[in-house]
C-alpha cells in the first residue's frame, strides 16, 4: 500500500510538467538563450510576426500571429498578380479606401505591439543594464521600420482618396445623366465614347484652347479601341438638330473671325457668347465640344477628360521624365511670320525629356503643320503611359496624385469608376488603332462631315467586314524647312469605301533613321540662337 501511493503520484507530477505553464517554459528557455540570440530572434519576429513568440515558448500566440501574417502576405501577392483588377476597383472606391486607411493604421499598431511583446518574451530575467539598453534601441529601430510601411500605405490611400474625390467630383453636366442606382451603365451599350481634350491655358495664353481633340471609341464587349483625332483648325463644327446650339449655329460654329471660329476655340468662345444656353453645367465648354464633336463624327459622346497643358510639365517631372523618338527638328516656341523659335529639338532616338522639354516637344508648331503636332502629342501620351510603371508610380505617387488633381477635369461620375476599370482591363492587350483626319483626308476649312462620318463607320466596322486595310498614318517630313512653312505631310490618299482607315498608334512614334539623317544633313533651321 505504501508503495502504491508514490507510484500513483509520479505520473501526476510528470503530466503536470508536460502541460506546464508556457510562461515558465519561456523563462527557462530564455535563461538558456544568449543575448545575441534574443536580438536575432527579435529581428526575425519583426519581419515574420509570430516567430519570436514561438521561440519564446508561447506557441498558441505565435502560431495565430504567423498564420494571420501569412494570410495577409498571400492576399497581397494575389492582389499584385491575379487580383490586380480587384485591386484597381478598390483603388477607385472612396469607401473602400477609407477602410484601407483604418486597416493600415490598425495593422501598424498591432505590429508594433507584436515586436515589443516578442522581445519581452525572449528577454531572460536578470539581463544586464547595458543589454536592456541595447535591446530597447534595437526594438525602437525595428518599430520605426515597421511603422514606415504602414505610414506609407496610409499616405498612398489618403492621396488616392483625395484624387478620386477631387477629379471625379460628380460635377453638374448638361450632357451626362447619372446611372440609376444598382444598374449596369455599360450593360446595354455596345460602345462608350470618351472625348479626350488637351487644353493649352498657360502663361501668355488667353483662356483655354483645346488644341488636342481626340475621341476614344471603346467596344464594351472586347475592349477594342479606336482613336479619332480632329485638327485644331477644323471649321463649321455642326451640332445635333435637337440641341439648342443648332438654332444659334445653323451653319456650324462661328464666333466672328475665322481664327476665333476654329475647333480649338469652341471651348472658350461658345460659352462666352451663349453662357446659359445648355442649362446648369459646371463646364459648358466641354458640353459644347461633346455635342459638336459627336455630331461631326456621328457618335454619341458619353464623357470627356480634359488635361490642361499648363500643368503638363509638372506631371512629366513627377514621373521622372519621358522618353520619345524625334525624327525632325521640332521648334521651341516661335510665332509664324513674326518671331523665330528660341531653339530646336534635334532629331534622335530615345530622347529623355523633363517636363519643360516635353511640353516644348508637344507644343512646337513653327514651320510645321497642326497634324505633326497632333502626332507628337499622341506620342507624348504613349510615352507617359510607358513611364508610369508600377515602381515609378509607387515611388512618386503623392506628387503624381497632387499634380493630376490640378490638371485633369472630367464629367465621368465617380460611381462608374469600377466599371471603367473593368472596361480598361478589356482594352489592355488590344491594339489601339487611330484615324487622323488630316488634310490628306479632309479639307479643314471646308470639311465634308458626311465623309468624316462615313470614315468613322468604316474604321469601327468589324475587321471581318473589310476586304482591305489602310494601316499607315501621315508620315513626318524629312526635315523642317529653313524658312517659311513646312511642306504638307505626305500620306495615303483618302481611303476607299472598302478600306479601313484605322492604323496602329505606335507607327507614327517609331524612330526613322533615314528621316532623321535627312533632317540632320539639311541642317537646323534658323532660330534666335543664330
Amino acid at each position: 500500500m505504501s508503495d502504491s501511493v508514490p507510484t500513483s503520484r509520479r505520473p501526476g507530477r510528470d503530466t503536470g510538467a508536460a502541460g506546464g505553464d508556457e510562461e515558465a517554459n519561456a523563462v527557462a528557455t530564455g535563461h538558456r538563450r544568449g543575448f545575441g540570440s534574443v536580438l536575432g530572434l527579435t529581428v526575425v519576429g519583426a519581419v515574420l510576426p509570430g516567430t519570436a513568440h514561438l521561440a519564446a515558448g508561447r506557441r498558441k500566440v505565435g502560431a495565430v500571429l504567423l498564420v494571420l501574417f501569412l494570410l495577409l502576405v498571400g492576399a497581397g501577392v494575389w492582389l499584385a498578380t491575379g487580383g490586380r483588377q480587384e485591386a484597381l476597383r478598390l483603388a477607385v472606391d472612396t469607401g473602400a479606401l477609407r477602410w484601407v486607411l483604418i486597416g493600415a493604421a490598425a495593422l501598424g499598431l498591432v505590429w508594433l505591439v507584436v515586436v515589443v511583446s516578442g522581445y519581452r518574451a525572449l528577454l531572460p530575467r536578470g539581463s544586464r543594464p547595458w543589454q536592456k539598453v541595447l535591446g530597447a534601441l534595437v526594438v525602437v529601430l525595428l518599430c520605426a521600420g515597421v511603422a514606415g510601411p504602414a505610414y506609407l500605405v496610409v499616405q498612398f490611400a489618403a492621396a488616392q482618396r483625395g484624387l478620386v474625390d477631387n477629379v471625379f467630383a460628380d460635377r453638374e453636366s448638361a450632357t451626362v445623366t447619372a446611372p440609376a442606382e444598382g444598374s449596369d451603365p455599360f450593360g446595354t451599350k455596345e460602345e462608350v465614347n470618351f472625348l479626350l481634350l488637351g487644353g493649352d491655358g498657360g502663361v501668355g495664353r488667353e483662356g483655354v484652347r483645346t488644341d488636342t481633340v481626340i475621341v476614344a471609341n471603346v467596344r464594351t464587349d472586347n475592349g477594342r479601341t479606336t482613336l479619332f483625332s480632329l485638327p485644331r483648325n477644323l471649321e463649321d463644327l455642326p451640332f445635333p438638330a435637337d440641341s439648342p446650339l443648332a438654332a444659334v449655329y445653323p451653319d456650324g460654329f462661328e464666333a466672328g473671325s475665322e481664327a476665333e471660329s476654329l475647333l480649338n476655340a469652341v471651348y472658350r468662345n461658345g460659352p462666352e457668347w451663349y453662357p446659359d444656353i445648355l442649362g446648369p453645367t459646371d463646364d459648358p465648354g466641354a458640353d459644347f465640344l461633346k455635342l459638336g464633336v459627336g455630331e461631326a463624327l456621328g457618335l454619341d459622346i458619353d464623357y470627356f477628360v480634359l488635361v490642361n497643358l499648363e500643368g503638363f510639365a509638372r506631371l512629366v517631372d513627377a514621373l521622372g521624365g519621358i522618353t520619345v523618338n524625334v525624327n525632325y527638328f521640332v521648334p521651341v516656341n516661335g510665332i509664324e511670320g513674326q518671331e523665330l523659335p528660341d531653339d530646336y529639338i534635334a532629331p534622335g532616338p530615345d530622347q529623355h525629356m523633363d517636363g519643360t522639354r516635353a511640353l516644348d516637344y508637344a507644343r512646337g508648331r513653327y514651320g510645321l503643320s497642326d497634324y505633326l503636332r497632333m502626332d507628337r502629342q499622341r506620342c507624348v501620351i504613349d510615352a507617359i503611359v510607358d513611364a508610369a510603371d508600377p515602381v515609378t508610380v509607387l515611388a512618386r505617387y503623392r506628387q503624381l496624385a497632387a499634380t493630376t488633381q490640378d490638371i485633369v477635369s472630367t464629367d465621368l461620375p465617380q460611381s462608374l469608376l469600377d466599371d471603367v476599370v473593368d472596361l480598361a482591363f478589356r482594352v489592355k492587350g488590344q491594339t489601339i488603332r487611330s484615324v487622323v483626319f488630316d488634310d490628306t483626308v479632309i479639307n479643314p476649312a471646308y470639311p465634308d462631315y458626311d465623309l468624316i462620318r462615313s470614315l468613322v463607320q468604316q474604321a469601327l466596322a468589324d475587321p471581318a467586314d473589310t476586304t482591305t486595310s489602310t494601316t499607315t498614318t501621315s508620315t513626318m517630313p524629312s526635315a523642317a524647312p529653313s524658312t517659311g512653312p513646312a511642306p504638307e505631310p505626305t500620306g495615303p490618299a483618302a481611303p476607299t469605301s472598302a478600306g479601313n482607315p484605322a492604323a496602329a498608334v505606335t507607327d507614327v512614334c517609331a524612330y526613322d533613321p533615314e528621316q532623321a539623317r535627312a533632317a540632320l544633313e539639311a541642317g537646323e533651321p534658323p532660330s534666335k540662337q543664330d
